[in-house]
């Protein structure tokens, strides 16, 4: 995958991208454009909208609340959408905008909250973690646009998952586990599709962890001798699992 322009501005819109289309952005979009970066007609910006790749756009008029971009040319081709789902227990506020925003950055393709019992907000708005994931994919160069999905307990989810041979795996981040080699443990397992799930702040339950344990399509991990904080562990946990089993490893054998 060609290297995106890091210097360029770079933006998402809801809007079909071929050569020759004029793209009207938002008041919001347009006052970050005119206002605050100062651009003017002729400038040149990155756009994308997780279906048509990266495309360059130049600045077509310059009004500060309505400002419009004449589509240029494209810069990279849309990718394939990596398959990992995210599942996670909520944090408050800021963490969880940091959680998502690197959760992006680290390759999930869907973020799914998850009820635990020690879970200590339920209430989320899916609005600004859906801005968060935007946000990280202008930031960071990324093309698809990881879908977030509504909460749902966690007795839910695993009781819903589609068992069988093709399931998708589910990795377990287990506070609990004493070991500490998580990289031999995903080496070791057969190719497929993945999910991974980060625990609450207070933990899983035991009765959550001795659920987890008996599906057959979870594969239990520890992350290191240290305790780490829910939004530490998302890094950590996404990082071993793309090293180890992801697309780090894919992209490296290429």
């Amino acid at each position: 995958m060609a290297r995106y322009a890091f210097r360029m501005q770079r933006l998402f819109v809801d809007h079909p991208l071929v050569e020759g289309e004029r793209c009207a952005l938002d008041k919001q979009q347009s006052n970050y454009l005119i206002n605050v970066l100062r651009m003017r007609a002729g400038d040149d910006v990155l756009l994308f909208n997780g279906r048509d790749g990266e495309w360059r756009a130049t600045i077509a008029d310059d009004a500060k609340k309505a400002a419009a971009l004449s589509v240029a040319e494209q810069t990279r081709a849309q990718t394939e959408a990596a398959d990992i789902d995210y599942l996670f227990a909520p944090l408050k506020h800021a963490r969880l905008d940091y959680m998502v925003q690197k959760a992006v950055e680290m390759g999930a393709s869907r973020l799914r909250p998850v009820i635990t019992a020690h879970t200590q907000t339920t209430r989320l708005n899916l609005d600004r973690m859906r801005a968060n994931v935007i946000e990280a994919c202008e930031q960071c160069g990324i093309l698809n646009v990881p879908s977030v999905l509504e909460p749902v307990k966690l007795a839910s989810v695993l009781s819903d998952w589609r068992d069988g041979d093709d399931a998708r795996k589910l990795i377990f981040c287990d506070e609990g586990d004493e070991g500490d080699d998580p990289v031999s443990i995903l080496r070791a397992m057969e190719p497929s599709r993945l999910a991974i799930l980060i625990g609450p702040e207070g933990g899983f339950s035991e009765d959550e962890r001795k659920d987890l344990k008996a599906r057959d399509f979870v594969t239990a991990i520890p992350l290191g001798p240290r305790i780490l904080r829910a939004d530490t562990a998302a890094v950590a946990a996404l990082a071993i699992v793309q090293a180890s089993v992801g697309d780090w490893v894919s992209r490296r054998k290429k």
